[in-house]
């Protein structure tokens, strides 16, 4: 066990704070998916948070900062794709730290912020609403 996993659980602790401020600026399904998002982080948090437990890891640190203030619509979204690519780019790093069920779990979580970032660039109309490698820093 590695870093790497506190990196993640602060990262999951940061996507939950997000998604508040992130749900009140939407509606409809746009609104239900935020709220299914933060529920999915939190799933992910606790699961963490049981694995984590007796590890000897140094706790997550609590440090939230949102890329931009979520004013309205746009900002909502932008910052929920950002906090998608974010998450699933610590992910990715907890892949090659891993084995087992944590790979399995770091594999997941990747793969539901995947999914997630590319629902709210199709939310947002941005093309393409896929990226080729998530979690991958641009080049």
């Amino acid at each position: 066990m590695t870093g790497e996993l506190t990196a993640a659980l602060s990262a999951e602790y940061a996507a939950i704070f997000a998604y508040g401020p992130i749900g009140v600026q939407l509606t409809g399904a746009e609104q239900a998916a935020a709220r299914a998002a933060e529920a999915a982080h939190r799933t992910l948090r606790d699961a963490l948070v049981v694995s984590l437990t007796g590890s000897g890891l140094p706790p997550a640190a609590a440090a939230y900062r949102l890329p931009e203030p979520v004013v309205d619509r746009a900002a909502a979204l932008r910052v929920a794709i950002s906090v998608e690519e974010k998450t699933a780019a610590v992910w990715r790093a907890a892949l090659s730290a891993t084995v087992d069920a944590q790979r399995r779990q770091a594999l997941e979580a990747l793969t539901g912020c995947a999914v997630r970032a590319t629902r709210w660039r199709r939310f947002a109309k941005i093309d393409p609403i896929t990226v080729a490698f998530p979690g991958k820093a641009p080049a």
